[in-house]
């Protein structure tokens, strides 16, 4: 029996399975990931969007609270071919709707062709394919969610292993993962997670040792207080950044920009270190890329695939970033040594300042 439908940009209406009732109404993506459905339904840079999972059967290791990347699930809706009990009781309970018995294939190839798009869903009973249209009628693009960083950042600074003998992080929390606050904190780190909106004597006051601007959901162009942050300490704070941190950097520091026609989602993302010629897989989760990094960012690393920017950096200004996430979990982990590199970036800005 139909009880639920998906509403796509163009007209198309899919019909489906409900699993968590409800209507909703989001940026439809997918994701190529196989494991990791935990992480990446509570990963904030999912806010505002559908996800869908190319991967038929997501749930069939349990739904374990100390896997999470935040306290919520982000995504406005789920669809997949097969979802678990275990997940939907889970959504459920988060007031999340999701949809399965669907032709996922079929709707990653639309995506993959017609680009990441917006998307309507009625689910439960006595839902009609009206529901999802009225749905789809009343959804924004991404770059129009201009508060979007409101939605995911801590309302206030929250400190991580205050006593820990490391350096000092300012990490300006635009939807940052939690396992980019565990990465920082293994290495002796304290981490200051700061509201995106942090102004520049906040910053001033905490004297840190690293600016680091995280991930997060949509354009990073809406992210004005943080680009400021950027413009404000360059040459003055060592200066990192992950996902739409990287975005953030370029677009302060005279780059650009652009919308991906349908993004990186995934676990098996290839990036090739121009400086090594290595190449290492990676965790991804954007649909903005830097289109030009400008005259101060030296592009270091790109993906294989289509060769867009990976890692930036300027070693004078003490300027390193990544497009990809260092601290994927469940993994790949072949790049966690980003964050040793960020930390030695703060090692030698604290030596220079004492001399």
């Amino acid at each position: 029996m139909t009880d639920a439908y998906v509403a796509l940009e163009g007209g198309r209406v899919v019909e489906a399975r409900a699993r968590s009732p409800g209507t909703t109404r989001g940026e439809l993506v997918f994701t190529t990931a196989y494991t990791g459905y935990e992480e990446s339904l509570t990963d904030p840079s999912y806010e505002e969007q559908i996800l869908t999972f190319s991967y038929p059967l997501i749930g069939n290791y349990g739904v374990r609270e100390e896997r999470f990347e935040s306290d919520r699930v982000h995504p406005r809706g789920v669809v997949a071919r097969d979802l678990t009990e275990d997940v939907v009781e889970w959504l459920e309970a988060e007031g999340v709707p999701a949809v399965d018995k669907l032709d996922t294939r079929d709707l990653v190839t639309e995506i993959r062709d017609s680009g990441a798009m917006k998307c309507g869903i009625a689910a439960g009973e006595d839902v009609t394919e009206q529901d999802a249209l009225d749905e789809l009628e009343q959804c924004k693009h991404m770059s129009d969610h201009t508060d979007i960083g409101d939605q995911v950042t801590t309302p206030e600074t929250v400190v991580y292993n205050e006593d820990g003998s490391g350096a000092d992080v300012a990490l300006i929390d635009c939807g940052a993962k939690g396992s980019i606050v565990d990465s920082l904190v293994e290495r002796d780190a304290t981490v200051h997670l700061m509201p995106h909106d942090t102004t520049e004597e906040d910053v001033a006051e905490l004297d840190p040792d690293v600016l680091f601007i995280s991930n997060g959901p949509g354009d990073p162009e809406n992210f004005e207080e943080a680009n400021e942050l950027v413009d404000d300490f360059v040459g003055e704070k060592p200066i990192a950044g992950i996902c739409l941190g990287q975005q953030v950097v370029a677009n302060a520091l005279g780059g650009e920009t652009e919308k991906m026609e349908f993004g990186h989602r995934g676990v098996n993302q290839p990036v090739r270190d121009l400086r090594t010629d290595r190449v290492v897989m990676t965790t991804q989760n954007h649909g903005y890329t830097v289109a030009d990094p400008g005259d101060t960012l030296e592009v270091t690393q790109i993906n294989v695939n289509d060769d867009t920017p990976e890692g930036l950096e300027n070693d004078d200004l003490d300027i390193l970033t990544r497009q990809y996430h260092p601290e994927a979990n469940p993994g790949p982990n072949d790049s966690k040594g980003f964050f040793d590199d960020v930390l030695s970036m703060a090692d030698e800005e604290s030596v220079a300042t004492t001399n």
